[in-house]
């Protein structure tokens, strides 16, 4: 049962980092990546669609990006939902069949504003892990009368480790990200 549980949570928390390095791809560098476009949403038909569901995207050269809609009566929606985008900073050209988007160079006070939101994305991945930990510390709890509380206190050992690895890897990514945003 307790090994259940710690298993169930590094999952989780498996999970809660690979979330928290997808919001960090989403946060823009020096170089266009297809990344920062796909969760954008484009009302496609009256519903918000992700952009990757619309269309191919190409990185083409270093800060080019080439849309191309499996659609083609979404470009305008599609170009709008770029426009439209706050942090991203573009602006989209419509050639009839592809929007390409060029993404200027950054400045040194937009890269600082892009480390201060990679850090606040961190933090909040980090109070997941911690959410997580948490509800697995009160299973594990609720298992103290069936197992004993010395296997209790050991499994809160091992949860605690099993904590403490997943928000270093977060770190890391953090301090990876910060390293890219601030390469000039």
């Amino acid at each position: 049962m307790i090994s259940d549980v710690l298993a169930d949570t590094a999952t989780r928390m498996d999970r809660a980092v690979d979330g928290a390095k997808d919001d960090f791809a989403t946060v823009r560098t020096g170089r266009a990546n297809p990344q920062l476009f796909q969760k954008i949403p484009v009302d496609y038909y009256g519903s918000p669609t992700p952009l990757a569901q619309l269309a191919s995207l190409n990185n083409t050269e270093a800060r080019t990006i080439v849309i191309t809609p499996y659609d083609k009566s979404a470009l305008k929606a599609i170009e709008q939902a770029i426009r439209d985008t706050p942090n991203l900073g573009a602006n989209p050209t419509n050639d009839g069949t592809i929007v390409r988007v060029s993404m200027p160079e950054l400045t040194e006070e937009r890269r600082k504003e892009y480390v201060k939101l990679v850090r606040t994305k961190g933090e909040d991945a980090k109070v997941h892990v911690r959410g997580i930990r948490r509800k697995a510390k009160d299973d594990l709890d609720a298992l103290k009368s069936d197992v004993g509380e010395d296997e209790v206190a050991r499994a809160e050992k091992e949860l605690d480790s099993i904590t403490k690895a997943h928000v270093d890897l977060i770190d890391e990514a953090l301090k990876r990200k910060e390293a890219e945003l601030l390469e000039v």
